[in-house]
């Protein structure tokens, strides 16, 4: 059992985390091995956001104190928090990447909180965004989308050149 200094600074920690902070994740670890966590906080740290295992009392206090009412009590797991700089976009990928390597994506990714919109983030948009391909994949296929019919006109314009001169040489 933690002292109450020992969870002054777990508070602490998290307040300042928080202040830097525009999401949250919110992860359920039971039963994911400590090198896996360890794996985890490292990919998180790369991508400017941290992994704090903080009690879910704890939690709640910090989460009251910056004006947000959500009682994180209602997930009956061990859970863990990510702390992300970053927006849902760029941190959805990595988070559900790793709990699908670990076979666990739909049960272990309990849901999160967007900080600058003051708005809960349900486990299914954070799956759906997660499994979205990057950027700039994006940016390529929606490239290819546009010049696709110019490809196909320029095509048939020169396919209809080439009969044009079969027939009148």
């Amino acid at each position: 059992m933690k002292s109450k200094s020992q969870k002054q600074e777990e508070l602490k920690k998290g307040k300042e985390l928080f202040d830097k902070s525009q999401l949250l994740v919110f992860t359920d670890f039971n039963n994911v091995k400590n090198e896996d966590i360890r794996r985890l906080r490292s990919e998180l740290k790369k991508l400017g956001a941290q992994f704090l295992v903080i009690k879910k009392r704890l939690l709640n206090i910090l989460l009251k104190e910056k004006g947000i009412d959500f009682d994180v009590r209602k997930f009956k797991v061990s859970m863990g928090t990510i702390f992300s700089s970053a927006g849902i976009e760029e941190i959805g990928a990595p988070i559900f990447k790793f709990f699908k390597e670990l076979n666990l994506e739909k049960e272990k990714i309990l849901g999160g909180y967007d900080i600058k919109s003051k708005s809960i983030i349900e486990p299914v948009k954070i799956l759906t965004i997660g499994q979205l391909p990057s950027r700039e994949v994006l940016l390529s296929q929606l490239l290819g989308m546009i010049a696709a019919p110019i490809k196909s006109l320029l095509y048939l314009m020169d396919q209809k050149a080439k009969t044009h001169s079969i027939n009148s040489g």
